[in-house]
């Protein structure tokens, strides 16, 4: 459906340029390294252990963008002066379908980026990305939903201009607790 691409968000005068792209095979170390940390691994439902685990993920996510059902980025962080790129982060566009007025999109933040406004930006790009591409297919909305004891999404979410909506019950495993519902629309871009 929609061929991988690739945004990129400025640097600011206190933060570099951000790169999202579809994600690599060669992001898996990388991807395991972030994975260790006890925080992101309090939110989210998809834990990568191991290197075979990464490539098993990895590979989820290409066959989603193949399918045009998931669009997941890998958010680098680019280094100043030395051509590389650092994994800061995740942000997804989840169960994504024609005609269906709403898609959930998802994130996570490395430890080590964590506080620097990383995943504002990302979302941004991210949200701004899908409006443009799926306008056409009806996408007339984007959620952000995250468990209510998650403060830091919560300010992610009102960093983006996603408006709070409702609380959801917990529908445990994946979300063992309470959740916040947070909204953007087309419309108000």
């Amino acid at each position: 459906m929609t061929a991988p691409v690739v945004l990129h968000v400025a640097a600011t005068p206190t933060a570099p340029t951000l790169v999202l792209r579809p994600w690599r095979l060669a992001d898996v170390p990388a991807l395991v390294e972030a994975g260790r940390d006890p925080l992101l691994r309090q939110w989210i439902t998809s834990l990568v252990d191991s290197e075979v685990d990464g490539a098993r993920w990895v590979r989820e996510q290409e066959r989603g963008w193949a399918a045009g059902e998931r669009f997941a980025f890998a958010v680098l962080e680019a280094q100043l002066g030395s051509g590389q790129e650092q994994l800061v982060g995740n942000m997804v566009l989840k169960e994504v379908t024609p005609g269906k007025p709403a898609v959930e999109v998802g994130y996570w933040t490395a430890a080590h980026a964590r506080g620097r406004g990383v995943a504002p930006r990302a979302l941004d790009a991210v949200s701004d990305w899908a409006f443009d591409t799926l306008a056409a297919d009806g996408l007339e909305r984007l959620e952000l939903l995250h468990q209510v004891d998650n403060l830091a999404s919560c300010r992610v979410a009102e960093k983006g201009r996603y408006e709070f909506d409702s609380v959801l019950p917990a529908a445990p495993p994946a979300f063992p607790r309470d959740g916040h519902l947070h909204i953007r629309r087309r419309a108000d871009r």
